[in-house]
């Protein structure tokens, strides 16, 4: 259900949220007996939607599940269309109360009565009420920007998602990680002409067993075009501007994959109060209750662990429902009902 309602009723949770870890929280405080609606300023599950159309991911089934809800696939490592017909059906299973399509722009309130100021895909604004919050948002949604000359243009992108639109054209692509490999080698396997820039010396080393020896064939056999210790000075219309160690470099190009990485929306939750710590800017929470130094507002998936993204996945994400719901459940006695 999308529940576009703008009812003043006040929820015990609301989590702020929509992806799996942000369900499982949801999930877990339905379980504990408590009334839970998800806002999502995009669909169910938005991160995941915006991977790539045939995007393979590199667990098991089983380490994506939520609810105790068995993922069934025909595949040793699912698919992003297997993912998000499993999510839609845990959702339909679970009834849950998700509001999709809801940007939160500030909260006010205070501990037992927050207000979620948000507005909907039409400029609508109201708030919703809760007695608590959870803060699921992830990170997919802020690039890592570069901070050259024409990362503005319209060819530039820091999200890749099919390769059809790119045949017979020359593509740059920056980045040594696993989403760098897998857009230059989709990209290069569906006929464009791939070009790869990174600021290391080789691939990074956590690139995925199985993609690392396949870019690097391709490297090897001159496939792809590689220029590692480099660094893109500037993007033009028609070329980009390459500073590698034998010198400045103009090539022609037609489009930029820019994948840069992401990070965790760190003035979302200084503007909620929550303290950031150490040079990761970890968001201060108690480490068993999930709960941040602002009462009544927890935290739950990669935004727990600051700018080090890599620690947290769905995988071990999905299970801080459970601590959060734990505490919930002492907290909150006596539950809201509709």
């Amino acid at each position: 259900m999308d529940g576009n309602s703008h009812s003043p009723e006040i929820f015990d949770v609301l989590v702020i949220g929509a992806g799996p870890t942000g369900m499982a929280c949801a999930i877990e405080a339905q379980r504990a007996g408590l009334r839970s609606v998800l806002v999502d300023k995009g669909c169910l599950c938005n991160s995941l939607f915006h991977y790539p159309s045939h995007m393979t991911f590199f667990t098991t089934p089983e380490l994506l599940e939520i609810g105790d809800i068995p993922f069934p696939s025909v595949n040793q490592k699912p698919v992003r269309n297997e993912a998000l017909e499993y999510y839609r059906k845990v959702a339909d299973h679970y009834q849950l109360d998700i509001r999709q399509y809801q940007n939160v722009d500030s909260i006010s309130g205070a501990d037992g009565d927050f207000r979620v100021h948000v507005t909907d895909r039409f400029g609508r604004k109201f708030a919703h009420r809760a007695r608590k919050l959870v803060v699921a948002t992830g990170y997919y949604d802020l690039p890592n920007f570069l901070g050259i000359s024409g990362e503005e243009l319209p060819k530039v992108h820091h999200y890749y998602d099919d390769p059809h639109p790119y045949y017979n054209l020359d593509v740059l692509v920056i980045g040594g990680k696993n989403s760098a490999a897998i857009a230059a080698l989709d990209l290069w396997r569906h006929g464009a002409r791939v070009t790869l820039v990174h600021r290391g010396p080789r691939m990074h080393r956590h690139v995925k067993y199985w993609i690392l020896p396949d870019i690097e064939n391709r490297i090897r056999n001159h496939e792809i075009t590689a220029y590692f210790e480099s660094n893109v000075e500037g993007i033009r219309e028609d070329s980009v501007i390459l500073k590698t160690p034998e010198g400045l470099l103009t090539i022609k190009n037609d489009y930029v994959f820019a994948m840069t990485g992401y990070h965790p929306d760190f003035d979302f939750l200084t503007a909620l109060g929550v303290d950031l710590e150490g040079e990761d800017r970890c968001p201060a929470c108690d480490p068993k209750s999930l709960e941040s130094n602002v009462a009544g507002i927890y935290l739950a998936g990669v935004i727990i662990a600051g700018e080090r993204t890599n620690e947290i996945f769905i995988e071990n994400g999905r299970f801080h429902g459970r601590q959060i719901a734990s505490d919930l459940k002492e907290k909150l006695s006596t539950p809201v009902r509709a």
